[in-house]
């Protein structure tokens, strides 16, 4: 992207001005290096996002921004339902509730070392991966319903996981608001068996020791400090979240004109919130969320059983999980004064600021935590939310590195065998049912972590408190 495209209004901080039938301006989050690798898309996607109605402030777009369907990955946007505030299925994604899970082992590196391919072998043999990978749960009609109103508190009631466990998790593990009857019955049959599977794609269960410590004390009030062995689980909703994303999208495209909405763009397909179709997606959308929290609640037990396994001390605790696909009412000051806005985040990450009534009382003075993920072979990150951060782009901050090619790209540059010899050249065990997603998901694919979270601690999204390596993966 031409960065005479922007007008730079801070450090890391870009304006789109509005033209057009922007109601709003966009801003990206990002430093010079950022902003010209970034596609052509990334602004015409934020310049889209900012025409749909009811939206506040501006159009956002984090530091890891690439092209996705209708909203950037990346994008963040708040809508008031007061002022004819809208809801997308594509400003949520496919994914929905997809996020990262981190528990700390109460293990050292040098503890891991010598028993690592030991511990990968045991994950991947215990741990469902992969396309079409079912678990040991079968669901009935209503274990169903009971899952997707209860979420991880449901799982934890089925004998995964301790009540404490819920501490740690966004919305305290159940998120509110969920109605299964607006689930499909195609959704909920796609759902059956893949409970407490990781999936494909960018998803993936990940060993790995804590490199460096930025800001010691908030490491300390996290529990981490170099040296530290944690482990960090990536995956969402699986086939329940993509059915709702395609049914309702396909369903919003209809009713948007049907409402009177001028779409920029088909993939906007949105609805009033305040309408018969807008409350179903919101009730299935929320339904959708507990499904990934309760997914992430049993992948913990399994994964505390299988490091059970090989370190029969270990004690796997939940440091934090947030998601990074919703849409969610939240409570932020805008011009003064204290607004209730439904603020959607695609491939952002929620990150509350010190004192938010909404965090766990361990973290009201540190800010949530804010979990970086990066790719088999890249660092990932422990951040924390900022004061600055909630009045920049609705306490929103980045979630990954960010693809900087496509799958199809991906796989024809890299071999699969290759990546994972490479890797284990540097140290880190691979295990993965399939060499084509290794190599879609090879660590050159994607832009460079570290400079996308610099440019999310320099504009004040969230700051970093440590940085964390890998020593085993296992990918779906």
């Amino acid at each position: 992207m031409d960065p005479a495209r922007l007008t730079r209004i801070g450090e890391c901080e870009w304006q789109l001005p509005m033209t057009g039938a922007m109601r709003v301006p966009g801003i990206i989050y990002a430093d010079e290096a950022l902003i010209r690798d970034m596609d052509d898309k990334v602004p015409e996607q934020v310049a889209n996002v900012a025409m749909l109605p009811g939206i506040v402030k501006a159009s956002f777009a984090m530091p890891d921004a690439h092209w996705g369907y209708g909203f950037p990955i990346g994008g963040v946007a708040a809508f008031d339902p007061d002022e004819g505030g809208v809801v997308s299925a594509g400003g949520v994604g496919f994914d929905i509730s997809c996020g990262v899970r981190m528990l700390r082992t109460g293990l050292s590196v040098a503890q891991v070392e010598p028993l690592k391919r030991v511990l990968a072998d045991t994950l991947f043999e215990r741990i469902p991966a992969g396309v079409g990978s079912t678990g040991a749960l079968r669901l009935s009609a209503d274990d169903m319903d009971a899952m997707l109103r209860g979420g991880a508190g449901w799982a934890v009631a089925q004998g995964y996981g301790a009540p404490g466990d819920l501490e740690r998790i966004e919305e305290h593990g159940t998120m509110a608001g969920a109605d299964p009857r607006r689930v499909s019955d195609a959704a909920k049959r796609r759902q059956r068996d893949e409970m407490g599977t990781l999936g494909s794609g960018n998803h993936y269960l990940e060993v790995q020791r804590v490199t460096d410590v930025y800001d010691r004390m908030t490491a300390e009030s996290f529990g981490l400090a170099e040296g530290d062995v944690v482990v960090s689980i990536h995956c969402g909703s699986r086939g329940l979240g993509h059915q709702i994303g395609t049914e309702f999208l396909r369903e919003m495209a209809i009713g948007a004109k049907e409402a009177g909405i001028v779409l920029p763009d088909r993939e906007l397909a949105c609805a009033p919130i305040r309408s018969a179709l807008g409350e179903r997606y919101l009730g299935a959308m929320r339904a959708a969320i507990n499904c990934a929290l309760a997914n992430r609640q049993i992948l913990t037990q399994l994964t505390r059983r299988a490091f059970h396994a090989v370190f029969p001390g270990a004690r796997l605790e939940v440091l934090y999980d947030v998601s990074h696909n919703t849409c969610k009412l939240e409570t932020h000051v805008v011009d003064g004064r204290p607004r209730k806005l439904y603020v959607h985040r695609k491939g952002a990450t929620r990150a509350f600021a010190p004192g938010h009534p909404d965090l766990p009382l361990a973290f009201h003075a540190t800010g949530q935590p804010v979990l970086i993920g990066g790719s088999m072979g890249t660092s990932s990150y422990v951040l924390a939310g900022t004061s600055r951060g909630a009045t920049a782009a609705f306490a929103s901050a980045c979630h990954g590195a960010g693809r900087s090619m496509s799958r199809h790209e991906a796989t024809r540059k890299f071999g699969g065998r290759k990546v994972v010899d490479d890797l284990a050249a540097r140290g880190i065990v691979i295990r993965s049912p399939s060499m084509r997603g290794v190599a879609e998901e090879a660590p050159l694919a994607y832009k460079d972590i570290a400079a996308v979270v610099d440019a999310a601690d320099r504009a004040g999204l969230a700051r970093k408190v440590a940085r964390v390596q890998p020593m085993a993966c296992v990918k779906g």
